[in-house]
């Protein structure tokens, strides 16, 4: 019997590494399969746009008509939706970073500016389904939501309304084609090139394969936003161009886009027909939906 549990105990020891590499084995590969699946879920995750079916069922419960369409140039698709009577003066809304149309869904879908405007809200490229993931810097987006502009011109009165980075592209647009818009709304903008921060980690994680790491939308926002400040450099010389009247909310404890960008377009908008600015008392960068009321309202008074 002892020679009996002797043997047992040596065939034990004698299993145990195999045992032991086996487990580490199938660590490894369920570790290797975790990494995999959150790379597929990276590129899937995070789109921050809705589904055709979201934009159905949101305009539909609203019982309002509305185009969901693509307009093509340069090779890139534009997505937009459109609401409203055609006949009316367009109010463009351009979102932020990351972002889509549906940034301004509400607005969309306001009663009280369907009766004054044609509102149309577009991904900007590399968001929503504007070629989505493929990020470019502030001028080819303007030259291609500047060619879908054209497209839709009615020959009535065109403003353009951006938020955050959207600000930056709306801005662009204006001193690109003064003669092209009456108005220009900028929502928390970050416009100054120097208040952006350096941020040179941007760069790190642009590279291959981190890039991959980052969730749907973020990552072409960090393209972007890698480039802006050079971007908003090229940007200054041109802002003596902008003709349109002005109108400028900004929330005074915005913790993403500094308050003093405020300062720094009164500054250079020397040009404009006219210049408003609305200061939201201790408001945060999320004022087109926070603050909804106010700014609906003063589109409504443009």
């Amino acid at each position: 019997m002892e020679k009996m549990a002797t043997f047992k105990i040596k065939m034990k020891s004698e299993s145990s590494p195999k045992n032991t590499m086996k487990k580490r084995f199938k660590k490894r590969y369920i570790a290797y399969g975790l990494f995999l699946a959150y790379v597929v879920m990276c590129q899937a995750c995070m789109t921050m746009r809705f589904t055709k079916k979201e934009t159905k069922y949101f305009f539909d419960s609203a019982g309002l008509p509305y185009k969901d369409t693509v307009f093509t140039t340069q090779g890139r698709d534009i997505h937009y939706i459109i609401t409203g009577n055609d006949k009316l003066p367009t109010l463009f809304f351009i979102h932020g970073s990351p972002g889509s149309w549906n940034a301004f869904k509400d607005y969309m879908k306001d009663t009280l500016l369907l009766q004054k405007y044609r509102l149309v809200a577009v991904d900007r490229p590399g968001f929503g389904y504007s070629d989505f993931g493929e990020a470019e810097g502030l001028l080819p987006q303007c030259e291609q939501i500047g060619a879908l502009i054209r497209f839709l011109d009615n020959g009535q009165p065109k403003t353009l309304v951006g938020h955050s980075l959207g600000g930056p592209v709306v801005v662009k647009l204006a001193a690109m084609h003064p003669d092209w818009y009456k108005n220009l709304v900028v929502l928390s903008g970050s416009v100054d090139p120097k208040a952006e921060t350096p941020e040179k980690w941007r760069a790190v994680i642009k590279t291959t394969p981190l890039r991959f790491l980052i969730p749907g939308a973020l990552r072409a926002s960090n393209d972007e936003l890698w480039i802006l400040k050079k971007d908003l450099y090229d940007l200054q010389p041109t802002l003596k161009n902008i003709t349109a009247d002005v109108l400028i909310i900004h929330g005074t404890k915005d913790p993403l886009v500094p308050y003093s960008n405020v300062g720094f377009m009164k500054f250079e908008f020397v040009n404009a027909r006219s210049m408003k600015v609305i200061s939201i008392k201790d408001a945060n960068h999320f004022i087109p939906w926070e603050h909804y009321d106010e700014i609906r309202d003063a589109l409504l008074k443009l």
